[in-house]
């Protein structure tokens, strides 16, 4: 049997004087919500392009998230198994660009 799901994750972006924040909240039908923050700051002589602020905070809150959910993965796999549960996040490839 087929089932589907929505997870919703917003991410709130609050700039203030060169430097970004971001949350990211995701919003699942468990009762827990979990939440990543993430933070960027301009070097002082780098020029202001608010949107690469943007996304180093939200890329960073997204991965802290993404770390958050998957220790309750593994907390959860204990609780069930009574072992340790071995999850690790992927390595994934640097500098690969879409």
């Amino acid at each position: 049997m087929i089932r589907t799901k929505r997870w919703t994750v917003d991410v709130l972006l609050t700039e203030d004087d060169g430097h970004t924040r971001a949350e990211a909240a995701l919003r699942s039908d468990a009762e827990r919500e979990l939440r990543g923050v993430g933070h960027a700051r301009r070097h002082p002589t780098d020029t202001e392009v608010p949107e690469i602020g943007d996304e180093v905070a939200a890329s960073r809150a997204l991965s802290e998230l993404a770390h958050r959910l998957l220790d309750v993965a593994a907390g959860d796999i204990e609780t069930i198994t009574h072992q340790t549960a071995h999850l690790r996040m992927p390595q994934h490839h640097q500098g690969v660009r879409p």
